[in-house]
């Protein structure tokens, strides 16, 4: 369960920027969206690989 403390005079606006920031590194929604569909193995295996190929492109990309 996500606490987050609400100081007396304090913005509304900035706890709930708060609580969505503390929601996001639990990784509750990500999880939710890996496991609607099931993925077999190999092929997150590949699209790992393709996510890793990309991204040593781009940062090849980059020094030049």
């Amino acid at each position: 369960m996500i606490i987050v403390p609400v100081k007396e005079g304090e913005n509304i606006e900035k706890a709930l920027r708060k609580f969505k920031r503390k929601f996001d590194k639990t990784g509750t929604i990500r999880q939710l969206r890996n496991r609607k569909a099931f993925v077999k193995k190999s092929v997150a295996r590949r699209t790992e690989i393709k996510k890793a190929i990309y991204v040593k492109h781009l940062q090849l990309e980059n020094e030049e």
